[in-house]
């Protein structure tokens, strides 16, 4: 029995009533899980968390479908996260898109799971995930070095290095010199030079014209 499995407690988020059973079934037959509760969508497990519900438990792994209506499996990730960086998360989902598992892995996942995979598999990824290793499929690993270098690419084709789309991007969120430096964890200086070089390669004369540049090429919200 792997230690880093017992005593391990499991929130269950999918908008599938049947494959929340599915999987609840399955794990309390498994004494090294305890299932403390369930969620029918994102925004359904970060209200209950952080409102305390399941009987004030918090999980130590949460296996969270992707495409929910209320709140994305990405988006409540972060929320999670935010909230409780301890979390460790599993994306379990039927969908194998570039993009989304780029934006899974980014949002601070552990791994991403397709929902195809045998029991075994799935045990084997919530025990890496208990360690904080990330376990992933060759297809799914495939489909992240695909993503990974299309977006490359696309960088390469905007004139900009990936460091320099952070600070763009970071820019159109309103943030200062110091707090992207914060985040992205450079030097003010070093934040500063990209600034300049976004400014010649954008043809913007201020953090204003940046902002709106990045919000027309559709990569800030």
């Amino acid at each position: 029995m792997s230690a880093e499995l017992e005593n391990c407690k499991v929130l269950i988020v999918d908008d599938h009533e049947m494959v929340r059973t599915g999987l609840r079934t399955y794990l309390m037959l498994d004494p090294r899980f305890e299932v403390i509760g369930e969620a029918g969508g994102g925004q359904e497990a970060v209200t209950n968390l952080t409102g305390g519900s399941y009987g004030g438990q918090l999980p130590d792994l949460v296996l969270m479908d992707l495409m929910m209506p209320d709140m994305n499996g990405v988006e409540a990730t972060k929320a999670l996260l935010d909230r409780f960086p301890g979390l460790r998360i599993i994306i379990l989902t039927s969908f194998l898109e570039d993009d989304k598992v780029i934006e899974a892995m980014e949002a601070g996942a552990v791994s991403y799971v397709l929902k195809t995979v045998s029991a075994e598999e799935l045990i084997y990824a919530m025990q890496g995930a208990m360690r904080s290793m990330p376990v992933m499929s060759a297809e799914v690993s495939q489909a992240l070095t695909r993503g990974l270098r299309q977006r490359s690419v696309k960088n390469e084709e905007e004139g900009l290095t990936e460091r320099e789309r952070e600070v763009l991007l970071l820019i159109a969120e309103g943030k200062s010199n110091k707090e992207i430096g914060d985040e992205l964890h450079i030097s003010i200086k070093t934040v500063k030079t990209h600034v300049s070089n976004l400014l010649m390669k954008c043809s913007a004369e201020d953090r204003t014209q940046l902002a709106i540049y990045a919000h027309r090429k559709g990569w800030a919200q």
